[in-house]
């Protein structure tokens, strides 16, 4: 099977009857201060039902109190013609992106000088059942440049550094962490971590953590987990400690940030289930990396990493978003 197109929209071939999402995400995050975007573009389609977009906007700013929210929900999605994908007038294709949601705005151009990265260890996992969820990204790092404009607030974006993903499926993983580090004190853009971990339900069974992904030091690649590599694992809604092993590697880091710097999110599945998910896109973290022929590294950034948690519970603690999904 060849390799999937990383900006390859789904939605449009859909069935009828078939229950999915889709999303193309950005994360921006100033080169200096604690602050960033996280922006999404999502489809999602109950069976049975017409598509519906939603942009979702997220400031954050550690300075300045809680991450500001936005959500925009329309009937008109389509992809094609130079745009991944388009949500009413807001669209994001190559090497731009532009929108608004609510009193939010914004109007990026992005560039990256990294090869997609392909999350799941075989091509043919893109087009099997199984997982449910598929994840790449198209840039794992990149810079941004452009504007954001939130209650009246214009932010210029000049050389933030982020990374452009792209995921879709049938139900979302049971649990999930989604990790993203660029910036790393005394490192360039080609060292970067981009890993996502999660807990898989088939039937009355949730399976151990397990993580794909790459962490890049100085531009070679190194491919964090898969199938029968072990994960371990210790999370929280304002943090996690993991480890994770791949050929050659073994990787052991921590991403935390305060309560009051996550925003959170509801995410439907097709069926109508939900979960809360929690995200902080200016968090801090830390990396102790053992490589095959090469001495240990330690790696940290403050204030530029993502930590992502998506569960089922509701007494978590976290505020979450009055905006409905699905």
């Amino acid at each position: 099977m060849a390799a999937p197109d990383p900006t390859e929209a789904r939605f449009p071939r859909l069935e009828a009857e078939a229950g999915a999402y889709e999303s193309f995400y950005l994360k921006a995050c100033h080169p200096v201060d604690p602050v960033g975007a996280w922006i999404r573009y999502t489809v999602h389609k109950r069976p049975g039902a017409q598509p519906k977009g939603s942009l979702w906007f997220t400031l954050f700013d550690r300075s300045a109190g809680a991450p500001r929210a936005a959500k925009l929900t329309v009937a008109e999605v389509s992809a094609g013609g130079g745009d991944w994908i388009r949500i009413g007038e807001a669209r994001i294709g190559e090497g731009e992106a532009a929108g608004a949601a609510e009193s939010a705005s914004w109007e990026l151009r992005f560039r990256t000088a990294e090869r997609p990265l392909l999350h799941l260890p075989r091509d043919w996992m893109y087009g099997a059942p199984l997982p449910r969820t598929k994840l790449l990204s198209p840039a794992p790092a990149a810079r941004f440049e452009g504007r954001l404009s939130v209650d009246g607030r214009d932010i210029t974006v000049d050389n933030w550094g982020g990374m452009v993903g792209h995921n879709w499926g049938a139900q979302h993983a049971e649990r999930w962490i989604w990790l993203h580090g660029l910036g790393f004190e005394d490192s360039g853009d080609a060292t970067w971590l981009d890993a996502a971990i999660g807990r898989i339900r088939l039937g009355p069974l949730t399976t151990p953590w397990v993580g794909n992904g790459a962490l890049s030091v100085d531009g070679r690649r190194y491919a964090l987990g898969g199938l029968g590599k072990r994960c371990r694992v210790r999370e929280s809604p304002t943090g996690c400690r993991f480890t994770l092993p791949g050929p050659g590697i073994r990787l052991r880091g921590s991403v935390s940030a305060p309560k009051r710097d996550f925003v959170g999110w509801i995410y439907a599945d097709p069926d109508g289930s939900e979960h809360n998910t929690v995200n902080c896109s200016v968090a801090d973290m830390a990396l102790s990396v053992e490589r095959q022929g090469a001495g240990p590294l330690e790696l940290s950034v403050q204030g530029a990493a993502a930590y992502e948690l998506g569960m089922r519970e509701h007494d978590h603690g976290m505020a979450i978003q009055p905006y409905p999904d699905g």
